[in-house]
């Protein structure tokens, strides 16, 4: 990415760092997914983890779906 601009970098990118948003890695019927969690029974889905070409043609674990799950601990 290139980014023209007459400010320096220090301020551009201030904060850049503090932006991650905390995911977690679920399974959902085999399936490992990274999510991001909405509240305590849903989340969505941010990126699909499988080594199964057919896991990625699913419309059910496309980004930003929303699953249901309940935690086990």
């Amino acid at each position: 990415m290139t980014l023209y601009t007459v400010m320096p970098v220090e301020v551009v990118m201030n904060g850049l760092e503090s932006m991650k948003v905390a995911s977690m890695d679920i399974k959902v019927n085999g399936v490992e997914l990274e999510v991001q969690q909405l509240n305590a029974t849903q989340a969505t889905i941010v990126r699909l983890r499988s080594g199964n070409p057919q896991d990625y043609l699913n419309p059910n674990y496309s980004p930003g779906k929303i699953v249901e799950f309940r935690p086990v601990f």
